[in-house]
């Protein structure tokens, strides 16, 4: 009996103890206000329809995805859904701000905020400009109107060439500068939305690619820091590069913890997730973690009772939902189409978060 009653106490403090750390968790988010700011590889979010001078054949009706409006809506619907979740574990309202990769055109992107608004009650806008990627994919940038205002958006092309001469036509650098806004005064941010060479040929032979790609971003930051020595800067994208590789580690020198970070240095939110085991995209049996976010040091070492937004902490956005449930790729993104078959899913990548928080 003593034994059982002993038990039983320690079922309850356990429970306690559980519901108190809940508790804390909701009263931390409760006495700051919260922003969301996420990044999303939309996996080849094509529509049906021929661009000319783009390579998307094989995103038509008789290509070699069959990619039939059937299918687009489909995507759209699940990618819309994606979209409206991201953010919402602390604020209600969902993401202020998502940069996205691999969109043939504006007019996907407008698709997919008519549906998430619709559907979900969202307040999406779209913002898009055209690169000269051969398959025609670009970056583009979505907002709630509600809670972020741009006021420029810049799109910056890498000139750069292969070892054998040829040019290397990749994706913009897409910077938005804009305004935080509906919590107090509105506060300036730059968000740069990348998408850097693939790693095709390998990642040796790719590398140097990733590497011009990574001193463009430099250079747009040092742009931004000659006019705003304190400038809060968000880079995020599909970098085709884990926090650990020589692009991010050594050119963009982001580090892995926020006690590394010199003035005008980058903290990448993501190193911690990569270290702990945890992955954005799953390939031949292993984790990367491509999908990150590296902030500038003013927005890491903001004062957190300073009334202005400051950096809190990161997510990869791995729900259930997203994942697939059994078989030897279980807890692997659940996929448009693998090996070209169609999966109906939604991407071959995790979205990953960062929240900013600014005190009541």
């Amino acid at each position: 009996m003593k034994h059982t009653l002993l038990c039983l106490a320690a079922v309850l403090l356990a429970s306690t103890g559980a519901v108190n750390a809940q508790n804390k968790k909701s009263d931390d988010a409760q006495a700051q206000y919260v922003r969301c700011i996420a990044f999303y590889n939309l996996e080849n979010l094509f529509d049906t329809i021929h661009d000319e001078g783009k390579k998307d054949y094989e995103y038509l009706p008789d290509g070699g995805m069959k990619w039939t409006s059937y299918k687009y809506e489909h995507k759209i619907k699940r990618m819309a859904y994606a979209v409206s979740q991201l953010g919402t574990d602390y604020d209600p309202r969902g993401a202020a701000c998502i940069g996205v990769a691999e969109v043939e055109n504006i007019g996907c992107l407008n698709d997919l905020c008519a549906e998430t608004n619709s559907k979900y009650g969202r307040r999406l806008k779209p913002i898009l400009i055209e690169g000269p990627d051969r398959r025609g994919v670009d970056v583009g940038f979505l907002y709630d109107s509600t809670l972020f205002k741009p006021a420029k958006v810049t799109g910056y092309e890498l000139k750069a060439h292969y070892a054998d001469g040829g040019v290397i036509k990749t994706r913009l650098q897409l910077l938005v500068s804009g305004y935080l806004i509906g919590d107090g005064r509105p506060e300036k941010i730059h968000m740069i939305v990348n998408h850097w060479p693939s790693r095709y040929g390998g990642e040796l032979a790719s590398r140097p690619g990733r590497d011009t790609s990574a001193m463009l971003t430099m250079h747009i930051c040092d742009s931004i820091y000659l006019k705003e020595p304190k400038a809060k800067i968000i880079i995020m994208g599909d970098l085709n590069d884990d926090p650990d590789n020589h692009s991010c580690k050594e050119v963009l020198k982001a580090r892995k913890k926020p006690e590394q970070v010199e003035p005008k240095g980058w903290y990448n939110t993501m190193w911690i997730h990569l270290a702990n085991g945890t992955g954005t995209l799953f390939y031949n049996g292993g984790w990367n973690l491509f999908d990150q976010i590296i902030i500038s040091e003013p927005l890491l070492n903001e004062d957190k009772d300073s009334g202005r937004w400051a950096y809190w902490k990161s997510q990869v956005f791995n729900k259930p939902f997203l994942t697939v449930q059994e078989g030897k790729d279980k807890g692997a993104p659940l996929r448009t189409h693998k090996a070209g078959v169609w999966q109906d899913g939604y991407g071959d990548h995790f979205p990953t978060m960062i929240y900013l928080i600014k005190k009541k």
